[in-house]
């Protein structure tokens, strides 16, 4: 399996566990488990990736995945799936 296949897993998982932690601690940008974990894992995805691009260790560790590229992985993954569940959550709350 490619390291970059493996990157992408790694923060869409990081990414949907982010978003249903931040919709938990903050009860006012909650979508429901669902909406949660498919905004968390959309932004860990797009957010890991972004992150992989501006930062050469995290973008090197599709050759070479060790411990390091790995937390850094989970780390940009799960930030930004919370991240983009507030976004769409307070949006959502600001329109209703």
């Amino acid at each position: 399996m490619s390291g970059v296949l493996i990157n992408l897993i790694i923060q869409i998982i990081s990414g949907a566990v982010g978003g249903n932690v931040a919709a938990g601690a903050a009860k006012n940008i909650d979508l429901g488990t669902l909406g949660n974990t498919i905004a968390g894992a959309i932004g860990g995805g797009a957010g890991g990736q972004l992150l992989g691009m501006l930062i050469p260790l995290l973008a090197n560790s599709g050759t070479t995945p060790d411990i390091g590229s790995i937390i850094g992985q989970v780390a940009g993954g799960g930030v930004a799936g919370a991240v983009l569940t507030a976004i769409v959550g307070a949006l959502k709350n600001r329109a209703a």
